[in-house]
């Protein structure tokens, strides 16, 4: 066998949002671009702020001598300073340049975090719905997913993470808003999980970790605000990306920011560069490093997005799907309205529209909807979605 076996489990086991949107370039090639509603992939398709291609033009134009060598493995000194300074303004706690390590995206970043605090065996606790590449993250660095349900309105059910919390668990993995459902953590819960956390590190004598995803954190609408991880919970680790926020996706920049409150703090920070360094990242990519410093409160057109949110939402209740009205991200997570998710997505094929089941996510009886498309597409499927639910019946 040519790859290893765990390897070969895993393909088994990969994403339907690729699955869905190979789907999407069948279906394109036969009808027409302009007659495929794909909403399966998280890829915006907004530009970055005019701030970031100010910013290119005038490094491109004003280079900095040595800018193209090696740096320290933790990423240039004063992009960690510029996030710092930012993460101290939110969250009100002491971060510093030396808390904030420079990683490729988030993934990256999760992938860092995991090398370092893993050892074989030790639990990741994953509120399910979830990014499914978070179990792989975990698995590959000998650790072992351990996945809890959310409430129904997708909260954090704090009473599910505290059973599941044994001797074993390092960390819980939080995402918020999160990826599918668009939901936004209350500082109430994350002030309940801090305090959870607390008492079970206290009485397993070990350290357990919030691992806090953050991309969307600023696509957030109707004046909802993102609590501070950092803020509420001692024993946090914030891991993000300017995907999202930036529209950068393709640049593959991030970072990891650790609590300043964390015992033995600096032995942390050290492992993690370390681990960014000998995974084979390295670094993260120094052009993006250099741009980004300068332009950390700038974000694409959060209102663009809200018009699509609420486009999308409020032509899918009016004809009878059902779904939690989503804070941020871009993403609806309706209910299916078949038993099984995977029917309704081919059932939704037939129409030309391309969502992902709920069971990609950990949350079997749902669908996801990624509106980070273009506005004309989204009122171009609308004719479909109605003539879809009026062949499966709704409303009911």
């Amino acid at each position: 066998m040519p790859i290893a076996k765990k390897i070969e489990t895993q393909l088994s086991q990969s994403s339907w949002i690729r699955k869905m949107f190979e789907e999407g370039g069948r279906l394109k090639a036969i009808y027409g671009a302009d007659k495929v509603y794909d909403f399966t992939l998280g890829n915006p398709t907004d530009e970055p702020p005019q701030a970031f291609r100010q910013a290119l033009q005038e490094i491109a134009t004003h280079p900095v001598p040595g800018m193209h060598r090696y740096m320290s493995n933790a990423g240039y000194a004063e992009t960690r300073g510029a996030i710092a300074e930012v993460l101290r303004e939110d969250s009100g706690e002491d971060v510093q340049a030396d808390h904030v390590i420079m990683t490729v995206g988030a993934g990256g970043g999760l992938n860092v975090i995991f090398k370092a605090l893993l050892d074989p065996e030790d639990e990741v606790i994953i509120s399910a719905p979830f990014f499914v590449e978070y179990k792989f993250y975990i698995t590959n660095h000998g650790g072992t997913p351990v996945v809890v349900q959310s409430r129904e309105d997708f909260q954090l059910d704090l009473e599910a993470i505290g059973a599941a919390i044994t001797e074993k668990t390092k960390a819980i993995i939080i995402n918020s808003p999160n990826n599918p459902t668009g939901v936004v953590y209350s500082g109430k819960s994350l002030d309940q999980l801090h305090q959870l956390v607390e008492e079970k590190s206290a009485q397993y004598g070990r350290t357990i970790y919030v691992v806090s995803d953050e991309p969307y954190a600023k696509i957030v609408y109707d004046q909802v605000k993102v609590p501070p991880v950092l803020g509420h919970i001692r024993n946090s680790i914030v891991v993000t990306s300017h995907s999202k926020d930036l529209a950068l996706p393709g640049e593959r920049i991030g970072y990891i920011a650790v609590s300043p409150r964390i015992d033995q703090v600096a032995l942390l920070v050290d492992g993690l560069v370390f681990c960014n360094r000998i995974l084979g990242f390295v670094n993260a990519p120094a052009l993006m490093q250099r741009l980004v410093a300068g332009i950390q409160r700038e974000s694409v057109d959060i209102q663009a997005y809200q018009e699509k949110r609420d486009l999308l939402y409020n032509h899918l209740t009016s004809i009878g799907f059902e779904m939690v009205k989503p804070e941020g991200a871009f993403y609806l997570f309706p209910k299916s309205p078949l038993e099984k998710d995977i029917d309704f997505v081919e059932a939704a094929q037939k129409h030309n529209i391309l969502v992902v089941p709920g069971s990609g996510f950990g949350q079997p009886g749902y669908f996801r909807i990624a509106y980070c498309v273009d506005k004309a597409m989204i009122e171009r499927s609308l004719p479909a979605f109605t003539a879809l639910a009026k062949e499966l019946g709704l409303p009911k």
